[in-house]
């Protein structure tokens, strides 16, 4: 297990060939500008200079690199290169032409949400894993997710047969019974990975631009080695492969050019700290917290639903006086002034003054007219006469009124 400060192509040139079991890179993406960030603490700023004179220049130096990694993987060996859209279709080319285009296994996509203010283009929300072979006798351990909650799985489960006419058929026995096939572990894992960026409060984040989630190379490692293997990062910077080599008991190399990335990454393997993904361990089907009744009535009222909040379950689509408009739906075992107080909180606290109140349910013995001060309007709704048409057009003639 060792780490290394400087160019990478110097220090592999001192590596025995054919010593690596598997080489993850997250290499420069030719994106023509420095990066930098600073830690969650804002008592220090790393960078690193991603400019280049050329794409020929760029695509020089990634080949001379390249072939140093084809010549230290041993022939049961596989290369994972971590690219974007900024030059993903040179560094396919230039794999192929190192590693052999029949040696090329996925493209896989790194999926996420992560937004941005682009307003000329689609937002970009995945980058690019290359995983090729050095041969045909690359190590592959098929993991296995979990079947999509619309698979029908009694069906999956189901030995099938060929008929007299070669027809797929479910396979009975003797006595029209049926014959259920062998044990199923899940789903292969396919080539589109929905894995969670970092986000800026995230435990494992450590302040180093370009920080990728332990979980993504975990999974990396886990298909392509075994145990004791070696794994090799010839641009480690904060050391993310080698955290998730050591929590699986893999060996490793790690080298970067920079000194900031050398001493971080030293840091993290003296204490390694890995996040608790929510999403990963629960599904997105976990943050949904609405009943289809629910979805219904924001649907008719054209917003967009919030989950996992008890005062707001949603904004119009529509703004008033350039502020967003929450609603809140009153829930089957509550009264319509706790649904009240719950919006009124919720939306003093985001500054909206406007807010919409659907009432599901009659409740004479708690209704009330709404205490709330001049600055703020509360619009009351009977959730059987929902209709955006009906209501919206007159409710800025209505801004300061209540309706019941």
């Amino acid at each position: 297990m060792s780490i290394y400060h400087g160019d990478c192509i110097d220090v592999m040139q001192g590596l025995p060939s054919m010593s690596v079991d598997m080489i993850y890179l997250d290499p420069p993406f030719f994106t023509q500008r420095t990066h930098n960030q600073k830690t969650r603490s804002n008592d220090a700023e790393y960078s690193f200079d991603d400019c280049w004179d050329s794409i020929d220049h760029y695509i020089l130096f990634m080949r001379d690199r390249l072939k140093e990694c084809h010549r230290v993987l041993k022939d049961s060996g596989s290369i994972f290169l971590h690219c974007d859209k900024n030059a993903s279709h040179h560094l396919r080319i230039l794999l192929d032409d190192v590693f052999g285009d029949g040696n090329f296994r996925n493209e896989i996509i790194w999926t996420y949400k992560r937004w941005t203010n682009s307003k000329s283009s689609l937002q970009s929300q995945h980058q690019n894993i290359y995983f090729y072979g050095k041969t045909r006798l690359s190590k592959f351990n098929t993991l296995y997710t979990d079947y999509s909650s619309t698979t029908n799985v009694d069906q999956i489960l189901q030995s099938r047969m060929r008929d007299t006419n070669g027809k797929s058929v479910y396979e009975t026995d003797q006595h029209g019974e049926i014959v259920w096939g062998k044990e199923k572990k899940g789903v292969a894992l396919g080539d589109v990975w929905e894995i969670p960026y970092l986000n800026p409060k995230a435990n494992e984040r450590v302040g180093y631009p370009t920080q990728k989630p332990i979980l993504l190379l975990e999974r990396i490692i886990e298909i392509s080695t075994d145990l004791n293997d070696v794994v090799l990062d010839p641009f480690c910077g904060s050391g993310t492969t080698l955290v998730a080599a050591k929590l699986l008991d893999r060996q490793f190399i790690g080298i970067d050019i920079s000194k900031d990335a050398y001493n971080m990454t030293r840091e993290r393997l003296d204490n390694p700290i890995k996040s608790v993904s929510y999403l990963m361990n629960n599904g997105s089907d976990s943050y949904l917290t609405k009943s289809q009744m629910e979805y219904n009535l924001l649907a008719s009222l054209e917003a967009i639903p919030v989950q996992r909040n008890s005062g707001i379950d949603g904004f119009l689509r529509v703004h008033m006086g350039g502020q967003a408009i929450p609603v809140k739906i009153q829930s089957k075992n509550e009264s319509l002034y706790e649904a009240e107080e719950k919006l009124i909180h919720a939306a003093r606290k985001r500054n909206c003054r406007y807010m919409v109140l659907v009432r599901t349910h009659d409740d004479f013995s708690q209704m009330r007219f709404s205490q709330i001060t001049h600055d703020n309007s509360l619009f009351i709704i009977d959730s059987l006469e929902l209709s955006v048409s009906n209501w919206f057009a007159g409710i800025e003639n209505l801004a300061n009124s209540i309706v019941i």
